[in-house]
């Protein structure tokens, strides 16, 4: 419909068929100029021809065909750098709007991407994953909660209990009276000046008893 009212809509440029217009044509100045140096030479020999044939006049007439060959020559070297300089540009041309292109469709994505990924909709869907994380926590504490008899124990009674245990073991432990060994008699026959042998504490076995009998006797 558009394009009915306003005419066809507008192509962006295109360098690439241009580029190989120019291309074609620079291929036909450069065989056209490899044809005009084999006449420019073939001129040049029939000078001397005529130049050995004393004939001066044809001499010069080739002379002078050869430098209008030369003069085409020439002009068609111009034709050839213009082209390659335009070919050049073009190129340059080209690359730079291929780059822009690249740019621009690049940037159109972003967009697109951004637009789809509204800030207001990611705020959304954290606090929906927030409610469906807090909801889980909530069914976790749920199932682990004790439950039948176990529910109506009160926490802190059973710490208290707890308390009194602890409390009551540590007391008798402090006045839990200590273990001595009896102390040894000392011999009436003892001299002066002689102490009288410790006796080893009871022992448990027979050979330790033994011992420190031994032990009394040799202190008399």
């Amino acid at each position: 419909m558009f394009k009915r009212v306003f005419g066809k809509a507008k192509q962006e440029p295109n360098a690439l068929p241009t580029i190989h217009k120019l291309n074609d044509t620079l291929e036909m100045l450069e065989k056209k100029e490899k044809l005009l140096v084999k006449k420019a030479a073939a001129e040049v020999e029939k000078a001397k021809q005529f130049t050995q044939a004393r004939n001066r006049t044809a001499a010069i007439k080739c002379l002078k065909r050869k430098r209008l060959y030369e003069q085409q020559i020439e002009q068609l070297g111009n034709f050839q750098l213009r082209i390659h300089d335009q070919m050049i540009m073009l190129e340059g041309a080209n690359a730079t709007t291929e780059t822009v292109d690249a740019l621009r469709s690049g940037t159109s994505v972003m967009k697109a991407m951004n637009k789809a990924t509204k800030i207001d909709d990611l705020e959304k869907t954290m606090d929906e994953i927030n409610d469906q994380t807090e909801s889980m926590k909530q069914i976790q504490e749920a199932l682990s909660a004790p439950i039948g008899a176990a529910a109506d124990f009160d926490e802190d009674e059973l710490e208290a209990e707890l308390e009194e245990l602890e409390g009551a073991e540590l007391e008798e432990e402090l006045f839990q009276p200590a273990t001595t060994a009896p102390a040894a008699a000392v011999p009436v026959n003892a001299p002066v000046g002689r102490q009288p042998a410790q006796p080893a504490p009871q022992r448990n076995n027979r050979e330790e008893d033994e011992l420190a009998a031994l032990q009394a006797e040799m202190a008399l």
